[in-house]
């Protein structure tokens, strides 16, 4: 029987197997940022392990709070610069030349199809966009990662979307994957890694596949992955051409990691997207989904575009068509945060950022702050956030705060509306 792309991947990576369903993996990246990996940096002082696996493989970036807003966070930007310097760890992204992790690590050629990754992170799920097995995981794990180069997971159980159809007109990746959560539901997936493939997958760029990936963690999947194309070979070019002798030759080896066509999977689900809608979350859960049009007029107060969700390049560039010559509503405030600092640059030389500050958006720097409720967007109690982000439980941008989730062209449309609202008003 053949092997879905997970399965070749820890097949590949395995070192050990002590005990029944165990795979200890080989590590091919080991992503920090200055949040989580903090905790395992003094946790491994404490044991005197201060020591890492391989410099060359771990990535860090300062990025949830950049820069920092109080001492606390200082303090904990200060513990990674320290760390990284002590081990000359030399792909460490500091403010002024950061990017939020998920999409600053992609942009750097860091994920290869075929990769292992691990991050203190529940979105590192994104790089299995690029054929990749990627899963967020505890301190222990990432100290582990961090000292060995290796972690321990159960074997892979797939579950299969085929995404078939056309994509009408103002649908997009976000849309795509909010239905397939709701779909599934919170636990939908857990344990399991959700593989998409389909003519649709196949036809979308590598942000849109990346934005698939993220938020298979919504539905409870350890891990999303797409198989790598000519798409992710384009991407990739520029960091493997000295390897292959040209892009089909690359193509041909990235294709190893592929799924066979008898490959066994816990689930295979057909999921046509010729007739969806516009969508967006409601609730406190990213499984309650339902049409833009069944919440339109509903109140907002904040409009956020950004994340490791929709704050790439493609999705300011959807978002500013939008905007295009029109203002926001005076009842509402809007956030935008490049992704990255080329991100940033790019839009900035595209006209892009000057098209959303005539809107009346205020531009700001790469972060994660407002997705998490830790800055750069805080919401107020009882106020409500129309957001490109991946998730609105309780209490995520700010204390007694909603957050409606939302593809870039429905956040500005409800932005200039000053309410929920499709984007096909202003497109059209």
């Amino acid at each position: 029987m053949g092997k879905t792309i997970a399965e070749k991947i820890f097949d590949a990576h395995r070192v050990d197997s002590p005990a029944e369903n165990i795979n200890v993996l080989r590590l091919d990246a080991v992503f920090c940022h200055e949040i989580t990996t903090p905790v395992a940096i003094n946790d491994l002082i404490s044991r005197n392990k201060d020591r890492v696996f391989d410099a060359t493989k771990i990535k860090v970036v300062i990025d949830h709070v950049s820069p920092a807003k109080d001492s606390k966070t200082a303090l904990q930007g200060k513990i990674l610069r320290d760390w990284a310097r002590r081990h000359e760890i030399r792909d460490f992204f500091d403010i002024g030349r950061n990017g939020v992790c998920h999409a600053l690590f992609p942009e750097k050629g860091f994920v290869r199809p075929g990769y292992t990754v691990i991050m203190g992170d529940s979105h590192t799920c994104t790089h299995g966009a690029f054929g990749a097995f990627a899963a967020g995981v505890g301190t222990t794990d990432l100290e582990v990662g961090i000292l060995k180069g290796i972690c321990a997971f159960g074997y892979p159980s797939t579950i299969k979307i085929n995404i078939r159809g056309r994509l009408p007109e103002g649908v997009y990746a976000k849309d795509v994957i909010l239905s397939i959560v709701g779909r599934l539901g919170v636990s939908g997936a857990t344990n399991k890694v959700i593989e998409f493939a389909g003519p649709v997958v196949d036809t979308m760029s590598m942000e849109s596949r990346m934005t698939l990936c993220n938020m298979a963690v919504e539905a409870g999947g350890t891990s999303g992955i797409c198989q790598p194309d000519m798409t992710t070979v384009e991407y990739l070019w520029e960091f493997v051409k000295d390897a292959y002798s040209s892009k089909q030759a690359a193509l041909e080896a990235f294709k190893i990691f592929s799924s066979d066509a008898d490959a066994h999977y816990d689930q295979v689900i057909d999921h046509d997207v010729s007739n969806m809608e516009p969508l967006v979350s409601f609730g406190y859960k990213p499984d309650q989904v339902k049409p833009v049009r069944e919440m339109e007029g509903s109140k907002v107060d904040q409009i956020y575009i950004g994340s490791c969700t929709n704050g790439r390049i493609e999705d300011l560039r959807v978002a500013a068509q939008v905007l295009e010559g029109k203002k926001i509503s005076s009842r509402v405030r809007g956030v935008v945060s490049p992704a990255t600092t080329d991100i940033f640059r790019l839009a900035m030389e595209e006209g892009i950022l000057k098209t959303f500050m005539d809107a009346g958006f205020c531009v700001t720097n790469p972060t994660c702050g407002a997705c998490l409720g830790m800055s750069n967007g805080v919401l107020a109690e009882g106020e409500v956030c129309a957001s490109t982000t991946n998730r609105n439980f309780i209490g995520r941008m700010g204390k007694g705060g909603m957050v409606h989730l939302m593809s870039p062209a429905t956040a500005a449309a409800t932005a200039i509306a000053g309410h929920i609202t499709n984007s096909s008003l202003y497109t059209n």
